[in-house]
């Protein structure tokens, strides 16, 4: 069974920076990303990385953010920076391989003004 383990998130005032973390039970998915839902919202892509490095972001954390893996490819970054109110939200870790689609149970990020 695949797990996928989110941890980092927290309070932090506008401005601040938090990187989050998932710890994934397997390492040969074929893309990794960070998916987000703040309340009353539908979740959101934030960020994604395939297996051959390529990384994209959703404009709204394009320059702030910074997604990243490990060498072993089992754990999964989110680099946050020069966080806004906005950016408070249940943050979520994906992937998917050649059986199916994963998620974390997800963590929070609030962002004070």
């Amino acid at each position: 069974q695949v797990q996928l383990v989110e941890s980092g998130g927290g309070s932090v005032q506008r401005g601040g920076s938090l990187r989050l973390t998932c710890i994934a039970s397997k390492n040969d998915f074929h893309v990794m990303a960070w998916y987000r839902r703040a309340p009353g919202t539908q979740r959101e892509f934030v960020a994604s990385i395939t297996n051959a490095g390529r990384s994209g972001y959703s404009d709204s954390v394009k320059g702030r953010f910074n997604i990243s893996r490990n060498s072993a490819k089992d754990t999964l970054f989110l680099q946050m920076n020069r966080l806004t109110p906005d950016d408070t939200a249940t943050y979520y870790c994906h992937a998917i391989d050649l059986a199916g689609v994963y998620w974390g149970p997800g963590i929070q990020v609030n962002v004070s003004s």
